[in-house]
């Protein structure tokens, strides 16, 4: 099947990994799959939160809440508190990011493709979230002054078309937010195929600092902060992915998890995850 590079639109593509192609002419990299409407809806349903990703989203809220809060930290440096007020977050999820940042903003939104999420955020949190295909998404007059995606990116099956999409919802001086991994992070280049964030088809996009920039530039959009960040994580967490995703160990990780052993989480930053803010120009 032919392929196109969605940075550069060239098409001198190479595999690197199994399931992992790079172009050749700007050097992104992508996995080696086509995802349809179906598939994705499939990939982000409920076994996301369950079973997928994580071994359970919403027992994850402490230390989720955490990391929302030191993106919001980062992100209170570019506000302008009489230009920056209606936020929009593509992925919501459970809308744990929309609650820690209702009070900043005049208004907050969520979109989602999965159900459970979206439900726990207009029932448990009564924050407003629509369930629905963003590119789908019939927006009306709407405009947002502030875009998330975190930890998003990188799941899209077409990022280029949400970027447009996000362009057309926002004005000058629209402040877009992303985190995604830096496969050109020294982290990621040391570790090859074994990256932890190499997970097709769960992850399809794999950007560089370089090649996010120009994605974000040819569509209108300044960077103005790129930085590793760091993030919290549960034991059980991380223990679910490396043993239950990584090594095929589900009944190691079932008994560590019924010992009581993993009910602790810890900060981390090893410098291989972007948080990139950009403007609108």
């Amino acid at each position: 099947m032919d392929h196109f590079c969605l940075i550069c639109r060239g098409t001198d593509i190479e595999p690197i990994y199994k399931h992992l192609l790079r172009c050749r002419q700007c050097d992104y990299r992508f996995a080696d799959l086509q995802l349809s409407d179906e598939d994705l809806e499939e990939l982000y349903s409920r076994s996301l939160f369950r079973e997928g990703k994580f071994v359970d989203y919403a027992a994850d809220q402490k230390y989720l809440l955490k990391n929302f809060e030191l993106r919001l930290k980062v992100l209170r440096r570019f506000l302008q508190k009489d230009r920056h007020k209606r936020l929009l977050e593509i992925g919501s999820a459970y809308g744990f990011f929309l609650n820690a940042a209702k009070d900043d903003f005049s208004e907050v939104l969520g979109i989602d493709i999965t159900d459970e999420g979206v439900q726990h955020t207009r029932e448990q949190l009564k924050l407003r979230a629509i369930q629905a295909d963003f590119l789908k998404h019939d927006f009306g007059d709407e405009r947002f002054d502030v875009v998330c995606l975190w930890d998003t990116i990188e799941h899209l099956r077409r990022p280029d078309l949400y970027i447009d999409k996000i362009a057309s919802l926002t004005e000058p001086g629209a402040l877009l937010a992303i985190t995604t991994g830096d496969i050109q992070s020294v982290v990621a280049r040391w570790r090859g195929r074994k990256w932890r964030m190499i997970i097709p088809p769960v992850h399809a996009h794999y950007f560089s600092k370089g090649t996010l920039t120009r994605l974000l530039k040819d569509r209108g959009f300044e960077v103005i902060h790129n930085r590793y960040c760091g993030f919290y994580r549960s034991a059980t967490n991380v223990a679910y992915i490396i043993l239950t995703q990584h090594r095929n160990q589900r009944k190691l990780f079932n008994g560590l998890q019924r010992a009581g052993v993993l009910n602790w989480g810890f900060y981390l930053n090893v410098y291989d995850i972007m948080y990139v803010i950009a403007r609108r120009v």
